[in-house]
């Protein structure tokens, strides 16, 4: 088990978390939140890059920066930007980090051909990865995060920048991979983990907001959530006093969505939240600052 206890963490006056409180096992968790949030700082601190400023993080009841190297061992991890030589295969790479890593040659090699069959990039295990779009550089950032077998996986931000169907792919990869092991996914992109985490973590004004299934989570809207059919003109007004969570056009009107909690009107049909929907909501103003 991995265990965040009372974890905070200052950057000179600035607090980028406080008090944070979690427990992990094995399953797949999504830590959900906007850029900024703290999301990298947690990751930052789970890896062991940087520290906490108050609290531990323990591994089996032992503050992981005491077991050091120990831990490692346990640990894959693919940062957002991984450094990769273009010039190198997939084999090249990962046998040149096998050797890093002190595995040897003959075990490093039937490894490697593993995890490129499992991440399904057998078919250009030798052609230079100069060429390669992100999903498969994302796919090889996986493999070199498995190759010491770990226990605990933390990616973060993997799918930034992928299509759909390459994101629907890393989503079937790491459910295949979650049966066995902790992973931890750091996103901004609610479709990555909806649909896979089996716990979701958000983050708000420094504290743990949510941590909790998907389901559980999107019950916390449950009865608040509505879609109205009106006219461009009301826009701009409905704007002000509702939070908005979509708008569509539709023949000549605005179909929106939008979260209400007082008493509904005529032609307001209740809808079933969703995580994003919560997201959308809880983040508001600061998505809203963002543009």
């Amino acid at each position: 088990m991995l265990v965040v206890k009372d974890v905070g963490k200052q950057y000179g006056d600035f607090t980028a978390l406080n008090e944070i409180n979690l427990e992990f096992e094995r399953g797949i968790y999504g830590l959900l939140a906007p850029n900024g949030a703290g999301k990298t700082s947690l990751i930052k601190m789970l890896v062991t890059l940087v520290y906490p400023t108050r609290g531990e993080i323990l591994y089996n009841g032992t503050n992981i920066v005491e077991l050091d190297e120990d831990y490692r061992d346990i640990l894959g991890y693919l940062p957002q930007h991984f450094g990769f030589y273009k010039h190198y295969t997939p084999m090249k790479y990962l046998m040149y980090l096998a050797a890093l890593k002190g595995i040897e040659k003959k075990l490093a090699a039937a490894k490697i051909e593993k995890l490129l069959e499992s991440v399904a990039l057998t078919d250009v295990a030798n052609k230079k990865m100069r060429k390669f779009s992100g999903g498969m550089i994302q796919r090889v950032g996986i493999a070199q995060a498995l190759l010491n077998d770990p226990k605990i996986l933390i990616l973060d931000e993997p799918t930034a920048g992928l299509d759909p169907k390459e994101r629907a792919r890393f989503r079937r990869i790491l459910t295949s991979l979650s049966q066995d092991r902790l992973i931890i996914i750091s996103t901004h992109i609610v479709s990555d983990i909806e649909s896979i985490a089996n716990q979701v973590i958000m983050i708000k004004n420094q504290k743990v907001l949510f941590n909790e299934s998907a389901q559980s989570i999107c019950e916390t809207l449950r009865g608040e959530v509505y879609e109205t059919m009106i006219s461009n003109a009301e826009l701009e007004t409905f704007r002000k006093m509702y939070a908005i969570l979509g708008e569509k056009q539709e023949e000549g009107n605005v179909r929106v969505r939008f979260v209400h909690k007082g008493e509904s009107e005529k032609g307001w049909i209740n809808a079933t939240p969703n995580l994003e929907d919560v997201f959308l909501y809880e983040y508001r103003d600061r998505l809203q600052a963002e543009g």
